[in-house]
């Protein structure tokens, strides 16, 4: 049911995966992590919870799988020396570990921004159902293009071979102090050419992520209300 190959992971392994539609929207992405040869934890964001439950039931079919919720506290660890699931979204090395009290030393708009340079999209932000898994660059993240079927193989698979994504993530450098809305539409000229989907305040100004239409050069300088903001990669 899942878009990555999860059956080739060892117990102790993990990897990104997305639940599709047959469209390929993203109902929910997520890591998964195999505790043992018949036991799969599936991390994803505290509010899909019961969606990914309910909808991998539905799913289920014959096949003999109890599907229960669990809920976990969960702390990233950068650098080395701690074990735990790998996370790669924020651009530094990183695990994750589960119910651990540790102390936090970043502050939420620090691991935002470490977010948004890294170019990692984001449920409710990134991710919805306007967005095709490779306009976010989900599917060098979370899909095997080897596995067999999976709800919203086909589109994927299609756009991979025979096409290109009209659109896709940038990340921005945004002059001012002044945080862009979500959605806030991006122009080239008299042309509207992409929307910000997250912002962050930095010591040197906005960083933000956007979609962005492929056709842009990446050292177009683009109108944003009365600012401008310049791809950083």
């Amino acid at each position: 049911m899942l878009s990555n190959d999860v059956a080739a992971l060892s117990v102790g392994e993990s990897c990104q995966a997305l639940l599709l539609t047959p469209k390929a929207r993203v109902i929910a992405p997520l890591r998964v992590l195999r505790r043992a040869p018949d036991d799969f934890l599936l991390l994803t964001e505290p509010e899909l919870g019961e969606t990914l439950r309910a909808a991998l039931v539905r799913m289920r079919f014959a096949a003999k799988a109890e599907i229960e919720l669990e809920e976990h506290t969960s702390t990233l660890v950068f650098g080395g020396g701690a074990e735990g699931i790998s996370n790669d979204d924020y651009g530094e090395p990183a695990v994750e570990v589960l119910d651990a009290e540790l102390e936090p030393t970043l502050d939420s708009e620090a691991l935002e921004e470490l977010r948004i340079r890294a170019g990692t999209p984001r449920f409710g932000r990134e991710i919805d159902d306007r967005v095709l898994p490779a306009e976010a660059g989900l599917v060098e993240r979370a899909v095997s293009l080897t596995k067999g079927c999976y709800p919203g193989q086909e589109p994927i698979a299609r756009l991979h071979y025979r096409g290109h994504a009209n659109r896709g993530l940038r990340v921005l450098e945004i002059e001012g102090e002044e945080l862009p809305e979500s959605d806030a539409e991006l122009r080239l000229g008299e042309k509207a050419v992409g929307r910000v989907t997250s912002a962050v305040g930095t010591e040197d100004g906005i960083v933000a992520l956007a979609y962005v239409r492929t056709a842009v050069p990446a050292d177009a300088v683009l109108d944003i209300g009365r600012s401008k903001a310049r791809s950083l990669h």
